[in-house]
């Protein structure tokens, strides 16, 4: 994360206050560790609204997609419990004879959601609930590999004016430094050929946490996927995302950043390969050489072992209580009875699962994860809770 352990309201006051003092844009933004775009940004909202524009802002949508107005939610619940022999088709029709003109009806896809959200799904027209992710609070690792802790310290420029963005991944038990490497970007394609690399020298992980940035999440991505973290699902790894604004959750992690900028980036190398060489001798020092107040004044290399979980790359998908799989187009499309449904650019080239729970309505599923359900009539994927845990208003 850019901002250090502290207020973020007084980081930024800081900020403002030293380029009021007539400092440089740049010098500034690079001792905080953030882009200049940033800064700018900052320094314009204060300008323009004074010191209350310098605190957090709600990020809260002003609506949530798929969000059904109260009344008729209310309306397919009450439906459902008069009648519970009925399913979201005859629901719907219903909707479609009380209120036709008067408000948008929803898909046959929606009124399910609505139903299952609501725990009026009955067990023999859907999968088994055990089995879907819910969504759990942040583990405590017990041993190494239990959980890998990974983040982008804050880009910076190097001697020859390129930036260079660190990506870094350490053992939370035991605090060994597994990867810092120095790439140019913060694209998916180098960060997925990174991990490979640290897999097949290390193992798996049980669990990885990050926060909620690009590449480890996706602002617009189902369930706010990325294709890096569905790469991780793939490999059986589970996913931990801290809190937004809350980087404290992360504060191991958090804290060996500090360490690694002040040891390897004041000044900084000249180009990427020098700021390499750097990082690989922190590494080297931390794991091996330096004492931990925290492990008994012992170093990470005395506690970490490698995983015993060998990366054998991405197992096959197997839907056998499905009716059948399906594959992702590169587009991020499924083709059903010659109709094309959007699902996510993020599953592209992966085999989803699909069962038919109800007359023209399917359960959509990805490894042992529900997504949400098909209404072939209206060629959408509706989504439902998120099995992921990672969003409170999933996104399509």
């Amino acid at each position: 994360m850019p901002w250090r352990e502290c207020s973020v309201m007084e980081e930024r006051l800081r900020f403002v206050a030293r380029l009021l003092a007539g400092e440089g844009m740049s010098d500034v933004c690079r001792d905080f560790g953030i882009s200049r775009k940033t800064g700018y940004k900052i320094f314009n909202r204060y300008r323009e609204e004074g010191l209350e524009a310098l605190s957090d802002r709600s990020r809260r949508p002003v609506r949530y997609a798929n969000q059904l107005p109260e009344q008729i939610e209310r309306l397919i619940v009450e439906t459902k419990r008069e009648k519970p022999h009925w399913g979201a088709r005859k629901i719907r029709e219903l909707l479609v004879r009380k209120l036709a003109g008067d408000v948008r009806i929803p898909a046959k896809s929606t009124v399910h959601a609505v139903l299952d959200r609501h725990g009026l799904v009955s067990q023999a027209r859907k999968r088994n609930r055990a089995s879907k992710a819910v969504g759990t609070p942040l583990s405590q690792a017990a041993a190494p590999n239990d959980l890998w802790c990974t983040d982008f310290k804050g880009e910076f420029r190097l001697g020859n004016g390129s930036y260079c963005y660190p990506l870094t991944v350490t053992d939370q038990i035991s605090r060994y430094v597994l990867a810092c490497e120095a790439l140019e970007s913060t694209k998916e394609t180098p960060v997925i050929e990174a991990f490979v690399r640290l897999f097949r020298e290390r193992g798996l992980p049980a669990a990885i946490r990050s926060d909620n940035g690009l590449p480890f999440a996706s602002p617009n991505g189902l369930y706010n996927l990325s294709r890096l973290s569905v790469f991780w699902l793939r490999l059986g790894i589970v996913i931990e995302r801290i809190q937004p604004g809350n980087p404290q959750q992360n504060g191991r992690h958090e804290r060996m950043h500090l360490t690694l900028k002040k040891e390897t980036t004041r000044p900084p190398g000249m180009n990427i390969l020098q700021q390499q060489a750097r990082f690989d001798a922190f590494i080297s020092e931390f794991n091996e050489e330096r004492p931990h107040e925290a492990l008994a004044m012992r170093t990470p290399a005395e506690l970490y072992t490698p995983s015993s979980r060998a990366y054998d790359g991405l197992p096959e998908l197997e839907y056998p209580f499905h009716d059948r799989d399906i594959l992702v187009t590169a587009c991020g499309r499924i083709c059903m009875h010659r109709k094309k449904i959007n699902v996510s650019t993020v599953l592209a080239g992966q085999r989803l699962g699909i069962k038919e729970i109800d007359d023209g309505i399917w359960l959509v599923s990805f490894m042992h994860y529900d997504l949400g359900y098909i209404d072939l009539e209206q060629r959408t994927l509706q989504t439902i809770d998120n099995p992921f845990g990672t969003r409170l208003s999933p996104m399509s």
